[in-house]
């Protein structure tokens, strides 16, 4: 296939037109697609890596946010929609991880191709979200507070004046999007899942991880590897050892 103008939505760190396999990446609250750009040098030959990257982060830093997650996921499922053309599977972190099924959610309701599998990584099935205070609107040293104990911003950012002034926008978006997300049930869908998490995480726990069987009527199976939230950091290796083994695995079956 000729790709047409790139889109600023999904970036192609190692593109590779001949690849048999695609895989989208869908990043936390805060992050951006830059998160997964090391990832290609770790995965089959055989498997092209797609980043999602939400407006107002790296090229797009001056663009406006989006604050709902359902309205997002329907821009989403249209950008994808010229890279559907082979075998595809999402993977998806933390906030990321509740976007990419959505996504999936809003392919199926638009009759497009859909996902073979759906990786989620360190997030609660949506039917059993446990709804914490919001913190999206706290002020600016409380707000760190909380950032420091989801440990997903190095310290030195978080003692940067200046860097927190173009940081903490994009972040409390984000932050505002998971927290209003409302799931609504629907018929599950048909492709597998592998579902990932910390042994660590102190706020995601197994049991919520599993309840992402009801969400589809494929294989469900459920991964923990050592460390927090933040384990596809910590245990990177491991990690994408395993996602390299569950993508030959598609291959074959595709």
């Amino acid at each position: 296939m000729t790709r047409g103008r790139p889109s600023k939505w999904v970036l192609f760190p190692r593109p590779n037109p001949a690849a048999a396999l695609r895989l989208f990446c869908f990043h936390h609250a805060g992050g951006s697609g830059q998160h997964f750009y090391g990832w290609p040098a770790h995965l089959p030959s055989t498997v092209e890596l797609g980043v999602i990257q939400l407006p107002g982060r790296g090229a797009r830093l001056g663009e406006p946010h989006m604050k709902r997650l359902l309205p997002l996921s329907r821009v989403l499922s249209q950008e994808l929609s010229e890279y559907l053309d082979r075998p595809f599977s999402f993977f998806g972190h933390s906030m990321g991880a509740v976007l990419c099924f959505e996504t999936a959610r809003c392919l199926r309701r638009e009759t497009l191709p859909q996902p073979a599998h759906l990786f989620l990584s360190a997030t609660e099935a949506p039917h059993r979200r446990v709804r914490d205070e919001p913190v999206s609107g706290l002020p600016k040293e409380a707000f760190v507070e909380k950032l420091r104990e989801y440990d997903g911003v190095p310290e030195e950012a978080l003692q940067n004046d200046e860097l927190l002034s173009l940081m903490l926008p994009t972040v409390r978006a984000d932050f505002e999007l998971y927290e209003t997300y409302t799931y609504h049930p629907d018929c599950p869908l048909d492709c597998s899942m592998t579902v990932c998490g910390g042994l660590g995480d102190p706020r995601v726990d197994k049991e919520r991880l599993a309840a992402w069987r009801d969400m589809t009527e494929g294989d469900c199976a459920l991964r923990m590897f050592p460390g927090g939230h933040f384990f596809i950091d910590s245990q990177q290796g491991a990690f994408l050892r395993i996602l390299s083994e569950e993508l030959l695995q598609l291959r074959l079956k595709s």
